[in-house]
């Protein structure tokens, strides 16, 4: 029964299953240590995609420096421009008036941001979330830095440790 729940990849990279889900942690304590962004739920769950990308799946086409960073760029652009062009002019107006419009409003961020990242050639799934996430939540400055240092910070890590990670599946 052991081997039908963990199979055969488990038992093959057992060491850099420990090893990489251990830097997976201390990478995420460290950051969220100093960065109080729980209230960006959206944002965070989206990070918390790429980081087990960059972790588990290091070898991914996802995984890839340009795709992490250009996908939250990409992200973060989209579902800014889908919140101020919501919150601004007569559709602030017509979102007061028509409960649908948020709905349709934060899909079209999600859809805008995959959209872009076909054209760019930097597709990041998780970096959807972070369209959703900068569309639901008031634009800030400090959590626009704070998702690019991330977004960087783990296309550095994936870069400096190529090497030594393993696709965990």
């Amino acid at each position: 029964m052991y081997e039908r729940l963990t199979g055969k990849p488990f038992k093959k990279h057992i060491g850099h299953c420990l090893f990489q889900s251990s830097l997976a942690t201390l990478f995420m304590v460290a950051i969220m240590f100093f960065i109080k962004l729980l209230s960006h739920l959206a944002i965070v769950a989206a990070l918390g995609g790429t980081t087990f990308l960059v972790f588990a799946r290091p070898r991914a086409l996802s995984a890839q420096p340009r795709r992490i960073i250009g996908g939250h760029i990409v992200g973060l652009l989209c579902g800014t421009l889908i919140y101020f062009a919501s919150t601004i002019g007569p559709l602030m107006e017509l979102d007061a008036e028509y409960e649908i419009l948020p709905v349709i409003a934060a899909a079209l961020a999600v859809g805008l941001s995959i959209f872009v990242m076909a054209i760019t050639n930097t597709e990041h799934p998780p970096a959807a979330g972070t369209a959703l996430g900068f569309f639901t939540h008031e634009w800030s400055q400090d959590v626009v830095i704070f998702v690019i240092v991330f977004a960087v910070s783990l296309a550095l890590i994936q870069i400096l440790c190529r090497d030594r990670f393993e696709d965990l599946f």
